[in-house]
């Protein structure tokens, strides 16, 4: 199996906004996979016709990265021990819960998650383990 990585939406609108991280997608040296998580968030913001056209290839590019019910699950049981041990809201909660599942879809497949929201995913990574880079 090559090794795989999975961008996290904020790493995606950066790029498809400002190109800014083409050289490093290019010299990536990994198959990238896309995250039906990650899709669903920014099919959510998608303002233009070439947007569209852009996720459109995203998704026909490669298999997605799918939570399974499993991941459900346990995105359920990491959100409670965050709320217990941080004293996070809902809505918070609720902004996490995508997070959490791309993380979780991406350990599954054994893939490196690359995103610029340092915060919320290394706060994450200390309640579940999975390969996590930050660009």
């Amino acid at each position: 199996m090559s090794d795989l990585a999975v961008f996290d939406s904020s790493v995606l609108v950066d790029h498809l906004r400002t190109n800014c991280h083409a050289g490093r997608i290019a010299s990536l040296g990994c198959e990238v996979r896309y995250s039906a998580v990650v899709l669903a968030e920014l099919w959510r913001g998608v303002r233009t016709e070439a947007e569209r056209h852009v996720l459109a290839i995203f998704e026909l590019s490669s298999p997605l990265l799918t939570p399974s019910g499993a991941d459900w699950i346990d995105s359920g049981r990491i959100l409670g021990a965050i709320r217990k041990r941080r004293g996070y809201e809902a809505i918070k909660l609720r902004d996490l819960h995508f997070d959490v599942l791309i993380a979780l879809a991406a350990r599954s497949a054994s893939a490196k998650l690359i995103t610029s929201n340092r915060a919320d995913f290394e706060m994450i990574r200390e309640f579940v383990d999975f390969r996590l880079e930050i660009w």
